[in-house]
């Protein structure tokens, strides 16, 4: 993620204001979240701008534009009409409505409310990595699918770095009680588990 992606919440719409009601249509809302973090885990530059382009064409032709706001508790992706911005600045005398704007907390816990449509998510990827890559790496994906649904309530695709070496390092060797077979490919589980959902690995310590 570059600087210019990632601003400091000080000149648009703070998050306490906006509403479920939004102008763009869900699936919209959707493709931006997985571009976003499409972008974030991506390693090369180039591949994070081809992203961030595809995020602009998928709301372009809603008005809208998006950016990524900084927080004490992690980023925030806030998609809000063009409009509201010129040159490079969101201008707050153009705000008349703070709901028009859609903001989406990419760190830290979910919504505990859709745990349980984000759990069933998650157990849908599981069953699918075990389908084609068999038990070790279903059972290594399961504990995975286990440690983000408890303990962030969001699906494993939108793990973090720091979130994904918190299970490697953490969670795994502590609460999942893995077998040999389980401890020697839990990198490979882990890469395969996005693979499988069509998603960039982000980068993680394994020690």
């Amino acid at each position: 993620m570059t600087p210019e992606d990632v601003t400091d919440g000080a000149d648009g719409p703070d998050s306490s204001d906006a509403t479920d009601e939004s102008e763009l249509p869900a699936e919209t809302v959707e493709e931006a979240e997985r571009l976003t973090r499409l972008a974030r885990n991506a390693i090369d530059e180039n591949e994070r701008d081809a992203y961030r382009r595809r995020r602009e064409d998928v709301l372009e032709p809603h008005g809208f534009t998006a950016r990524v706001r900084t927080e004490d508790a992690g980023d925030v992706l806030v998609l809000y009409p063009a409009e509201w911005r010129e040159d490079g600045v969101i201008r707050t005398d153009r705000i008349d409505d703070l709901s028009r704007a859609v903001e989406i907390r990419l760190d830290g816990p979910g919504d505990p409310d859709d745990w349980d449509d984000l759990d069933a998510a998650n157990r849908a990827l599981v069953d699918a990595v075990r389908k084609v890559h068999g038990d070790v790496h279903g059972d290594n994906a399961a504990a995975f699918a286990d440690f983000m649904s408890n303990h962030y309530a969001r699906p494993m695709t939108s793990a973090t770095g720091d979130e994904i070496t918190e299970f490697r390092t953490e969670y795994f060797v502590r609460n999942a009680w893995p077998s040999k077979k389980q401890r020697e490919v839990i990198e490979e589980s882990i890469a395969l588990v996005f693979e499988t959902a069509g998603e960039s690995v982000p980068e993680f310590r394994c020690q």
